[in-house]
């Protein structure tokens, strides 16, 4: 069964309140997305396993520890996701960038694709898809499918807030996704808008509003 991992930090929560506020412009309010996800990365890449590598300082030679395995994937889904992946490209530089384009149909709330490009031998390595909002869970589901059916077996959620049926809908239809979020908030809305929430966080990001 997946694992909601609420990530409650001190200065996560106080930059999450920032965001909240309508009042935050764009610049700060993509300054602060930058930041919250540089620190979520750090907790979220906790389990990764590690290997032995025999190195030099200028003292010695040494055995020490490295990140085991292949390069994680970051995938962010389109457009909103876009704006966690410069955060967590600070702390693991080296991660390939996948993206997936979905957008939710104005009438139905359901997930359309319109684009999905994942990094090579994406069955080797430790996926991390991101999305700000958890709200449905409609869009999560499927961008998880995605990396599934091409392959990827080691995948975790990574999310701003999230809706607690958007964790009921992701924990039902994929037991084996971990989640991990900065904030989990009340409900949805008639609009399917997470409540208290921050908005359209893709607007936000982008001043598109």
């Amino acid at each position: 069964m997946s694992k909601v991992h609420l990530i409650d930090h001190p200065m996560i929560q106080h930059k999450l309140t920032l965001m909240r506020d309508k009042n935050t412009s764009t610049k700060d309010f993509r300054e602060l997305l930058n930041e919250i996800s540089m620190l979520m990365t750090y907790e979220i890449t906790r389990e990764f396993p590690l290997k032995d590598v025999e190195i030099e300082t200028p003292i010695c030679k040494s055995v020490q520890k490295m990140i085991a395995g292949k390069k994680v994937s970051i995938i962010p889904v389109l457009r909103a996701g876009l704006g966690m992946v410069e955060g967590m490209l600070k702390i693991i530089p080296s991660a390939k960038i996948g993206h997936i384009g979905l957008y939710r149909d104005p009438k139905t709330f359901e997930p359309v694709e319109y684009y999905c490009k994942v990094p090579n031998k994406i069955e080797n390595r430790p996926v991390i898809i991101v999305d700000p909002m958890l709200a449905t869970g409609g869009s999560a589901n499927a961008a998880i499918q995605f990396i599934k059916d091409r392959g990827g077996n080691n995948i975790k959620l990574m999310n701003l807030i999230a809706a607690p049926e958007g964790i009921e809908a992701v924990t039902k239809a994929h037991p084996d996704v971990d989640i991990y979020v900065a904030g989990i908030d009340e409900k949805l809305n008639d609009h399917m808008y997470i409540v208290p929430g921050l908005g359209d966080a893709g607007d936000r990001i982008f001043g598109t509003l």
